[in-house]
């Protein structure tokens, strides 16, 4: 018998953690104890931080004293980096979220007054800001010592009620499940009840029928005036290959850029709508706004509202825009490769020094505004993880490559290229071709030559070039990428239509609440409103 569980258990597939990410139509009470959650564990966050860097602090003193009591350089951070083992045993350690908690817990016996309203708010946002406290102070070490990748993470700060995103974070006992998606349209949450959704769970609801799917927790985020449940979930992560279909598109090179969001090797145009010079000028009259209103005053809460719309606005339609042409391209080609851009040096200031000013700051600030709209490295970010989960790969050619000024043809080297020649041509064997198209076929083709030399199996992947049947050169709009089983879910947020304009899908929704029109005749049932009155 245990030999069979012991088998049973090394076949069952990998584990991995996925988010689900819904919009909540909470009422106002369920609003009111979400944003008194998030204070609660904001204040947790800065109870934390505040002990931590209290010990951090001693710790950095008995470090000096011991550098003075030996005669050391005090200032020498070598002498300091050796003398850190020693100091540890002489100041208490640096507390974890465990030691917070605990400490916390007693601090509330000894003294009734320290969180009175603990007893309105869940347990666990103490514990999950706790937690954050200690990764923030984890990032900030890692960064120090080289461990973590990307830019440098500063100091931890204290978190502002005006300053810090809204959010909490609510774990519960897995065998003894709290959290739970009681149908299609509504989540049962601890402390806040039952929440109604502006989209659905459908997707969700399939997998826990038909796999072994465990809820972990559940973060609740403002993002403008809405509030976002993201709910982490537990389930298989089947390793899948490439389709038949995949196989014979083969390997698709992109480049990416400001003039086209992107243009593929086999010729796909796709043109960049700008989201952020779209709202560009509500923006700036909204700041203006901002900016003439008083402290304190009601008229400056409301100004500072309408910025945080727009700009949450602004997010979520990058982020659709994006997660519908990552799809688009992780389920359609066996690899894709991109190119492994600096974006934080492409986005660099050119203000300069004053010693040595720079030129054409403002066009070059124009540039940067343009770069960061489309924002090259969540693109990368999407595919990286997007092409495991539909059987793809992703290749980065190297950040240096001249892919723009080779010639797709000959793999001649044009030196004297400039970015304001948009069309290439070759003066070696006389090829003509967009400047972008050029450089997305010679990032395929250094894509699958990277593929191919890993390739286990010897099967070859072909650079995606020619055109397939029925597709048009230039992609006028973003292909939907939904699931079509749940088109009544609306994935922009907005409020779904009820009454005489509501579609028959969704007047036909299960998860919608139905009532009885008064007067009506035959007593015809239709949905309810918020101007509907109950008979």
């Amino acid at each position: 018998m245990a030999i069979e569980a012991l088998t049973a258990a090394s076949a069952r597939e990998p584990m991995r953690l996925r988010a689900y990410r819904v919009c909540l139509d909470a009422t106002p009470t369920q609003i009111t104890m979400m944003a008194q959650s998030a204070g609660a564990q904001r204040w947790a966050f800065n109870w934390a931080l505040a002990r931590k860097i209290a010990a951090h602090k001693a710790l950095i003193g008995a470090r000096h004293q011991l550098a003075i009591e030996r005669g050391l350089d005090p200032d020498d951070r070598d002498v300091l980096r050796g003398l850190t083992r020693e100091a540890t045993q002489l100041v208490p350690r640096i507390p974890s979220a465990i030691d917070n908690l605990a400490a916390w817990r007693q601090a509330c016996r000894d003294d009734a007054e320290l969180t009175p309203w603990r007893s309105g708010v869940s347990s666990y946002c103490f514990s999950s800001g706790m937690r954050a406290a200690d990764a923030a102070f984890k990032n900030w070490l890692d960064s120090r010592s080289g461990r973590r990748a990307g830019g440098k993470v500063g100091y931890p700060r204290f978190k502002s009620k005006h300053r810090a995103r809204a959010s909490f974070t609510i774990y519960h006992d897995v065998k003894k499940p709290t959290i739970r998606v009681q149908d299609a349209r509504h989540l049962l949450v601890p402390r806040l009840g039952v929440v109604r959704l502006h989209s659905n769970l459908r997707r969700l609801i399939r997998l826990q029928r038909h796999g072994d799917v465990t809820v972990r927790s559940i973060t609740i985020s403002r993002q403008g005036r809405r509030w976002f449940a993201s709910v982490l979930v537990e389930e298989p992560a089947p390793t899948r290959g490439p389709s038949r279909a995949q196989m014979q598109a083969g390997v698709v090179g992109v480049d990416v850029g400001v003039k086209h969001l992107l243009v593929t090797s086999d010729g796909m145009h796709l043109p960049n709508d700008r989201l952020g010079r779209r709202l560009a000028d509500k923006l700036t009259q909204a700041q203006q706004a901002f900016a003439r209103t008083q402290r304190g005053s009601q008229r400056r809460a409301k100004a500072a509202r309408r910025i945080g719309d727009l700009q949450a606005r602004l997010a979520e339609r990058r982020s659709q825009r994006l997660h519908q042409v990552t799809k688009h391209l992780a389920t359609r080609y066996a690899a894709i490769a991109i190119e492994d851009l600096n974006v934080a040096g492409m986005t660099r200031s050119a203000r300069g020094t004053i010693e040595q000013p720079g030129r054409n700051v403002r066009a070059k600030a124009g540039l940067n505004r343009e770069i960061l709209d489309v924002a090259f490295g969540e693109f990368a970010r999407q595919l990286a993880y997007k092409t495991g989960w539909y059987g793809a790969r992703l290749a980065l050619t190297g950040r240096f490559e001249p892919t723009s000024k080779t010639c797709s043809a000959c793999g001649s080297i044009d030196p004297t290229l400039t970015l304001a020649q948009r069309t290439y041509q070759c003066a070696a064997c006389g090829h003509v071709q967009d400047r972008d198209h050029n450089a997305a076929i010679n990032i395929a083709a250094l894509g699958a030559a990277q593929i191919n030399s890993e390739a286990p199996d010897g099967v070859q992947l072909q650079v995606a070039r020619s055109k397939p049947p029925g597709r048009t050169s230039v992609l006028s709009e973003l292909p939907d990428t939904r699931d079509k089983r749940d088109s009544r879910g609306d994935i922009s947020g907005r409020r779904p239509r009820t009454g005489r304009q509501a579609s028959p899908a969704l007047r036909d929704d299960p998860g919608r609440p139905r009532v009885t029109a008064r007067g009506h005749p035959d007593g015809v049932i239709r949905q309810r409103s918020k101007h509907t009155r109950s008979a």
